[in-house]
C-alpha cells in the first residue's frame, strides 16, 4: 500500500505541467492581432517554468520503490520540455537536471550519472526535436514513447542489475518495475496530449478571433455601402422584422421622426416604422417575398411623390432556405418629372422642327407678296401710299418673327472666336445711345478693367445685348438709365443690364424666357427665348432678377470653360 501511495505522489507530481502549462498559457497568450513572435516567447517561457517545476518537485520528492527501483518521473517532463522548447530551453531543462542529480546524490559512479539522468539520451533528443515540431501528433506520442521507454528502462534497469540474483527474480519487483515505465510513458502521452490540446485550442481562438474581426470589418463595409447608396435600403429576418437599416432610410423616416436613431428601429416590424409614410402595401409585398421567394417591386404615389420600391429574398447557402428579405426604396419623383420633361421636350422638339419648315416655306410666298405691293404703291395714286407702308411695315414684321423664329427653333453650333466683350459693347453703344436719345434716358458703361478675352460668336452676343438693352429701355419711362456692367467672377465672366424700370413681378419672371411669352402689346415673345438659347450655345448662364418699384437686372454669365486667354487692359 505505501508503495502505490509513493507511485501515486509521484504520478500527481510529474503530471503537474498539465495542469500549470493550459492554466498559465491561456492568461499569458496574447492578442492574435498582436506580435506572434512576442505569443511564441510566451508560449516557450511557460513551458519551461511549468518543465523546470516538475522537475525540481520530482527530485525533492523522489524515493526508491522497495528499496531497489527508482521513484522520481523528471523524465517525462524533461523530454517533453526539450523536443517542444527552443534548443537553450532544453540545455537549460538538461542542466538543471544534471545539478539536480549531483545535489541529491553526492556519491555516485559514471554509469549511474549517464543511466539514472538520461544524458546519454539527450543528444539524441536534440537533433530529432526539430523534426518532432513539425510531426502530427500520432508521430509526436511514438517519438515520445519510445524515448521514455529506453530512458527509464535503463534507470531500472541499472537497478535491477545491482541487485542480487533472489530478488531480480522476484515477481513483485519485476511487476512494479513494469508499472514503473509503464506509469513514465503514461505521463509523457498525458502531457503531450494537453500541449496538443491547448495548442490546437489557442490555434482556434485565434482562428474564431480573426474570422470575428473579418466578420466585424465585412459588416463595418457593408454598412458603409449601404449608407452611401441614394437608396432606402433595409434588410429582414424571416418574422418581418428590421434587421438592418441605411443612412438614408434613418434621414427619411426622420423627417415623422425627428430624434430617432438606429437602435429605435432594429427589431420593430416592417410595418411598424413605414405606418407614418402610407407604405402599407410593402407589408404584402414582403409576406410574398418570404412565402413565395419572389422578387417584387412596386410603384407607390404618395403626397404627390412618387417611390419605386423593390423587395428580394435572402437564401441560406445551398439550401435555398429563405432566411430573411431585402427592400429597397428609391424615390424617384425628380426622375418620373424629367422623364415627363424630356418626353414634352421630343414633341416640343419634332413641332419645332415642323414649324422651322414651314415657316421657311411662309417666307418665300410674303417675299412675292411684297414685292408685287411695291409695283402696285409704284402704280397707284399717292393718297395710297400710307396704307401701303402700313401692310409692307407688317409684312416686315411677320418676317422678323419668322427670322426670330428659326433663330431660335435651329439649336445649330456656331463659329467663335476670340474677342474681347468690351469691344461689342463699344460697337453697340452709338446704336444704344441714339435709341436712349430718342427716348429722353441715360446710358452708363461700368466696364470692368482687365477683362479676359472670350470666344464668342460676336454677331449672335451683339443681339443679346441689343435685346435686352431695348427690352429695358422699353420697360423704362423718360428719364430712366440703363447701366451696363461687366466683371470677373470665380465662375467666369459676368454681364449685367440693369435698368430703372418699374421691375417684373415674381410669377412673371418664373416664365421670362419662355417662348411667347410677353408683356409687350406689340412683342412676340421670342427675343428673351432667342437670348437663352445663344447663351447656352456658348455654355453660359442667364438669369434676372427684379423687385417690383425698384427695377430689374439681368445677369449674363460667361463660365471659364468657355475658354480663356490672356488678359487685355
Amino acid at each position: 500500500m505505501v508503495a502505490v501511495k509513493e507511485v501515486l505522489l509521484q504520478l500527481l507530481i510529474a503530471c503537474s505541467p498539465a495542469f500549470l502549462f493550459p492554466l498559465v498559457f491561456e492568461r499569458r497568450s496574447l492578442h492574435p492581432v498582436q506580435s506572434s513572435r512576442l505569443e511564441r516567447t510566451s508560449y516557450y517561457n511557460t513551458l519551461l517554468v511549468s518543465c523546470l517545476i516538475s522537475i525540481l518537485i520530482c527530485s525533492l520528492f523522489s524515493s526508491d520503490l522497495f528499496g531497489i527501483i527508482p521513484l522520481n518521473y523528471f523524465l517525462p517532463s524533461l523530454l517533453v520540455g526539450m523536443l517542444y522548447g527552443r534548443r537553450r530551453d532544453a540545455v537549460i531543462l538538461a542542466l538543471v537536471e544534471l545539478v539536480i542529480y549531483v545535489i541529491m546524490k553526492p556519491s555516485f559512479n559514471s554509469s549511474g550519472f549517464l543511466l539514472d539522468t538520461g544524458l546519454c539520451l539527450y543528444p539524441v533528443v536534440l537533433m530529432v526535436a526539430g523534426r518532432f515540431k513539425r510531426s502530427g501528433r500520432h508521430a509526436k506520442y511514438v517519438t515520445l514513447s519510445f524515448f521514455l521507454l529506453v530512458g527509464q528502462y535503463m534507470s531500472t534497469a541499472l537497478s535491477f542489475l545491482s541487485l542480487p540474483m533472489s530478488y531480480r527474480m522476484d515477481l513483485t519487483i519485476i511487476i512494479f518495475g513494469i508499472i514503473n515505465i509503464a506509469v513514465a510513458v503514461l505521463i509523457g502521452g498525458l502531457l503531450l496530449f494537453v500541449i496538443e490540446s491547448t495548442l490546437d485550442k489557442e490555434k482556434l481562438q485565434m482562428q474564431v478571433t480573426l474570422l470575428s474581426r473579418r466578420y466585424f470589418r465585412e459588416a463595418e463595409k457593408l454598412q458603409q455601402m449601404m449608407d452611401a447608396a441614394p437608396l432606402s435600403i433595409l434588410l429582414l429576418d424571416q418574422e418581418g422584422r428590421i434587421v438592418s437599416l441605411n443612412s438614408t432610410f434613418l434621414t427619411y423616416y426622420r423627417m415623422e421622426h425627428p430624434e430617432a436613431i438606429k437602435e429605435d428601429l432594429i427589431g420593430s416590424k416592417l410595418m411598424e416604422a413605414v405606418q407614418d409614410f402610407d407604405f402599407e402595401i410593402l407589408g404584402h409585398r414582403v409576406d410574398t417575398t418570404l412565402l413565395n421567394r419572389e422578387n417584387t417591386s412596386e410603384l407607390i404615389q404618395i403626397k404627390g411623390r412618387t417611390f419605386f420600391a423593390s423587395t428580394s429574398p435572402i437564401k441560406r447557402g445551398h439550401t435555398e432556405e429563405t432566411v430573411g428579405a431585402v427592400v429597397i426604396i428609391q424615390e424617384i419623383t425628380e426622375l418620373e418629372a424629367l422623364r415627363t420633361e424630356l418626353f414634352n421636350a421630343d414633341r416640343l422638339s419634332l413641332v419645332g422642327q415642323m414649324a422651322a419648315g414651314i415657316t421657311h416655306e411662309i417666307r418665300n410666298p410674303m417675299a412675292v407678296v411684297r414685292g408685287f405691293l411695291q409695283l402696285m404703291k409704284e402704280k397707284s395714286p399717292t393718297s395710297l401710299d400710307h396704307y401701303y407702308r402700313i401692310v409692307m411695315d407688317e409684312l416686315d414684321r411677320a418676317n422678323s418673327i419668322i427670322s426670330d423664329f428659326l433663330s431660335l427653333a435651329q439649336s445649330r453650333s456656331v463659329n467663335k472666336e476670340e474677342c474681347h466683350l468690351h469691344d461689342i459693347i463699344h460697337e453697340l453703344s452709338p446704336l444704344l445711345w441714339a435709341d436712349a436719345n430718342l427716348r429722353g434716358q441715360s446710358i452708363e458703361l461700368k466696364l470692368a478693367e482687365n477683362l479676359p478675352r472670350l470666344k464668342l460668336n460676336t454677331k449672335e452676343i451683339k443681339q443679346v445685348i441689343l435685346n435686352l438693352s431695348r427690352n429695358a429701355m422699353e420697360a423704362m419711362e423718360e428719364k430712366g438709365q440703363l447701366t451696363l456692367e461687366t466683371h470677373t467672377t470665380p465662375e467666369g465672366v459676368e454681364l449685367l443690364v440693369t435698368d430703372t424700370g418699374p421691375g417684373i413681378s415674381p410669377a412673371k419672371q418664373e416664365k421670362m424666357f419662355q417662348p411667347f411669352f410677353t408683356t409687350k402689346t406689340q412683342g412676340t415673345g421670342l427675343g428673351l427665348a432667342l437670348c437663352l438659347s445663344i447663351i447656352e450655345r456658348h455654355n453660359g448662364k442667364i438669369s434676372v432678377e427684379s423687385e417690383e418699384g425698384r427695377g430689374t437686372t439681368f445677369s449674363v454669365l460667361f463660365r471659364r470653360s468657355g475658354g480663356y486667354t490672356a488678359e487685355v487692359g
